[in-house]
């Protein structure tokens, strides 16, 4: 699966309540995963290689499988982002790998230097398993979107890309959210194909 990319989530002031289909995690837990991240991208610059974690040294809640999404910001202005769609790794493994890609594998950025290291903001978002979201048209779709609720994967192979539920913050329409995510994909905007696929999830932002 490609690497996927994201724009800049919302940084909260608190961890939101935890979803039926995510581990609940205290502030503690939360600690920790920002903690790994940073951990895991000082790794990368010394090393070039993300943090090696072990999953059974840290509590029950961050081994269970989760897919993320680490977004780095400095001075305000998105630095990379970079996550998984999918639950293949323990979360706390997932943060430590995500969060070295988005300091060093953004295409869409040089990586990250020793002297931005301090001035980076990170943000995590832990993904809902994605459900399916069968729509009949582009009508249909933008009707069933949930706006500041819904992250959106649209799939129409060989494109694929997401937009975080964070997004609706800079793109509240409906129309112009799924507009920007076809331009992502590599996708004409008013682009349309009976191939067409799209699957919502939530997030949990840390």
């Amino acid at each position: 699966m490609p690497r996927q990319q994201d724009d800049d989530p919302r940084d909260p002031s608190q961890v939101p309540d935890s979803s039926p289909s995510l581990p609940p995690l205290s502030e503690e837990d939360a600690d920790i995963l920002r903690e790994v991240a940073g951990q895991s991208i000082r790794h990368g610059l010394e090393k070039g290689r993300p943090m090696e974690v072990i999953p059974s040294r840290f509590p029950p809640s961050l081994q269970e499988p989760v897919a993320t999404f680490v977004t780095l910001n400095e001075e305000g202005r998105l630095r990379g982002c970079v996550g998984s769609l999918q639950a293949q790794r323990p979360l706390v493994e997932d943060v430590a790998h995500n969060a070295f890609a988005a300091a060093f594998r953004d295409s869409r950025f040089p990586p990250v230097s020793p002297s931005e290291f301090s001035d980076l903001e990170i943000h995590l978002s832990l993904l809902t398993p994605s459900e399916p979201l069968p729509v009949e048209d582009e009508e249909d779709l933008l009707r069933k979107l949930r706006p500041g609720e819904d992250g959106l994967i649209l799939e129409d192979p060989p494109h694929r890309a997401t937009f975080l539920p964070q997004v609706w913050e800079s793109l509240p329409e409906p129309e112009a959210f799924v507009r920007e995510l076809k331009r992502k994909a590599g996708l004409p905007p008013d682009h349309w194909s009976s191939l067409l696929r799209f699957f919502r999830y939530s997030v949990k932002a840390l």
